[in-house]
């Protein structure tokens, strides 16, 4: 009974799964300070956190994706098995968070999980509502931004307590949304799992001329949203430093700002049903990269204009993500669509590394000019955009 009812609303359905099990991603950034505090890390103590899951989620998109296990195992199947031991190892960082290499391990295998939980969410959208995949994926990387801003908002709530509970609750929501796509399950609109391992299927995508012109253009967009993500809370509190205003808000403004991608996502899909996908993440990535330009500039603007450019930021950052996986799943083969989309995520977040390190680590000596560090993805971006054939594209 409770399957029926979950499949007359299956997209809604796998958005809060989306939401909550991505809530794991950023669950120890959300408790930075008081975790550095508490155990005696250092900033770039803690970047090396943020990167070991970064890690651990290319890996675990590799293995999934070269192996073709991808396309092996049910979609439903996998979400579910990464959610529950996701939840298990965040839960778990709790008891080691004072040995930093045990740290590392467990976001590093956090990570891990997470390869099995925002690939494969995107399969079961394509699975369940195949039309106007622009707009549906558009609701999913909006619950992924706002399940990578909900710790900040868990923090919020809980920010005189120990900074154990953000940790914990992100934990209960990964159960649940594990709980929610095993009952759901996968949809009618993908071929059958293959009966056998298919080792390089992802890789053989590359050989199709759009499909490699959006996942170069997806692979720009991803140097510049984590590092930005990541600088967000570092970004609020110098403004709100600059106001004067009480540090326990830098949590509750780096969700907002975090969390506008969201209805920066679902417009964009909206949006692409009359401007197409490709000019909806063209424009988007336009507006980012001129803020990486911009932003640094005006470092002695009034706090609240800063604070406004943070917010428009944080809606077009994102909101090109879900135009670039439309674009990808359909031009990908469709024997291969999961494995072509685990491996493009696997290259697009181990761009995210260097990323994260290199404004992690220059953020002390440079300030907001260590945006301009952003730069490149976004140039890379809208370059190889005007590569691709859009004669040769699919609808979408």
């Amino acid at each position: 009974m409770l399957h029926s009812l979950l499949t007359r609303t299956p997209l809604a359905v796998i958005v809060i799964a989306q939401l909550f099990g991505t809530s794991l991603w950023f669950s120890v950034n959300s408790v930075a300070p008081a975790l550095a505090e508490a155990v005696g890390l250092s900033e770039s103590e803690l970047g090396i956190l943020t990167m070991a899951v970064q890690a651990g989620f290319v890996t675990g998109t590799l293995i999934i994706a070269i192996s073709g296990l991808a396309d092996r195992i049910r979609a439903s199947r996998l979400f579910a098995i990464a959610g529950l031991l996701g939840a298990l190892i965040n839960a778990a960082f709790i008891l080691i968070a004072a040995d930093l290499y045990l740290a590392t391990t467990a976001r590093f295998l956090t990570g891990l999980c997470l390869a099995g939980i925002y690939p494969m969410g995107m399969k079961l959208v394509v699975s369940w509502t195949p039309r106007y995949a622009g707009a549906a994926l558009g609701w999913l990387v909006g619950m992924l931004t706002l399940g990578t801003a909900l710790p900040h908002l868990l923090r919020g709530a809980t920010f005189e307590l120990p900074w154990q509970w953000p940790l914990l609750l992100a934990s209960a929501l990964a159960v649940v949304a594990a709980v929610l796509i095993h009952i759901l399950g996968d949809g009618p609109h993908l071929p059958a799992a293959s009966p056998g391992i298919r080792p390089g299927a992802g890789i053989k995508a590359f050989v199709q001329r759009n499909f490699r012109a959006s996942a170069f253009g997806y692979f720009g967009h991803c140097w510049e949203l984590y590092a930005f993500w990541t600088l967000t809370p570092f970004l609020v509190s110098r403004e709100l430093e600059r106001l004067g205003s009480d540090p326990a808000l830098t949590p509750w403004v780096a969700f907002l700002i975090i969390g506008l991608g969201l209805p920066g996502c679902v417009q964009g899909g909206r949006m692409s049903r009359w401007l197409e996908s490709f000019n909806v993440a063209r424009g988007a990535l336009a507006v980012s990269g001129a803020l990486c330009l911009l932003y640094p500039l005006l470092g002695a603007a009034p706090p609240l204009l800063l604070l406004a450019l943070l917010a428009i930021w944080g809606i077009t950052v994102i909101a090109d993500s879900p135009q670039f996986s439309a674009l990808a799943s359909a031009t990908a083969p469709r024997e291969n669509v999961g494995a072509a989309l685990a491996i493009m995520n696997a290259i697009g977040f181990a761009v995210t590394i260097p990323a994260i390190a290199l404004t992690t680590s220059l953020w002390a000596s440079q300030s907001l000019q260590v945006l301009w560090w952003l730069l490149p993805g976004p140039v890379l971006g809208l370059m190889t955009l005007h590569r691709m054939n859009r004669k040769e594209l699919h609808e979408i």
